[in-house]
């Protein structure tokens, strides 16, 4: 059926009507089937397999600039850490064994000056095993106004350290460690890079390929 996910596909089901897949992009057969196509697409959401939906994109209609621009660090970064702090939460994206994405929301620590970015979870998740398995993670902040986000690619280490652990320790996380924080586990990720995305700041992508601003950590 034209609305269901297709594991051959990847990222998503083509839509109804595609006749063959051109790189990223789709060959449409007519005029509704595009329209529909970019609904989906100017949506925010894509269908991906497993039935997860992973935003791409804002959902708002405003496009890419007609110029392109550049953009210092010290911009992207500014915008970034507005962005982080009105998100509250992020999706923190692993890959499983089947190198599958899998994607959760996380109550996630402050940046630090350098992006390094912490999260608390138990030892006894599938994320900790994801990350033993493969420490290559992905990050993604929405913005509180839908206008933007930023993406972070970088590598997770879990970490035990009691001092550490008893630091960053939250009251609110209690009711899930009712065992004295058996298994309780702390996630530093670090950054490689940083894709950054926000219309009401001006910080925008390529006209042509929508490619966002990309700065990288040493």
């Amino acid at each position: 059926h034209c609305s269901k996910p297709n594991p051959r596909y990847g990222k998503a089901a083509p839509p109804c009507g595609s006749q063959k897949q051109s790189g990223s992009r789709y060959v449409i057969r007519s005029q509704f089937q595009e329209q529909a196509f970019k609904r989906i697409l100017f949506s925010g959401k894509m269908l991906m397999p497993e039935g997860l939906c992973f935003i791409i994109a804002p959902s708002t209609l405003y496009g890419q600039d007609a110029v392109s621009k550049t953009y210092t660090d010290t911009e992207l970064k500014s915008a970034a850490l507005e962005i982080m702090k009105a998100s509250g939460t992020c999706a923190l994206i692993t890959l499983d064994e089947k190198s599958i994405p899998m994607v959760r929301i996380m109550d996630v620590f402050p940046a630090e000056k350098d992006f390094t970015i912490w999260f608390g979870t138990t030892a006894h998740s599938r994320k900790v095993e994801q990350i033993r398995n493969n420490p290559v993670v992905t990050l993604y902040y929405e913005d509180s106004d839908q206008t933007g986000y930023v993406v972070i690619h970088g590598t997770a280490v879990l970490v035990d350290d009691p001092k550490e652990k008893q630091n960053r320790w939250k009251e609110s996380w209690e009711n899930f460690y009712p065992e004295e924080r058996e298994g309780y586990l702390l996630i530093k990720v670090i950054p490689d890079s940083m894709e950054i995305l926000s219309v009401s700041r001006g910080i925008t992508g390529d006209e042509v390929t929508w490619e966002t601003p990309t700065m990288t950590f040493e």
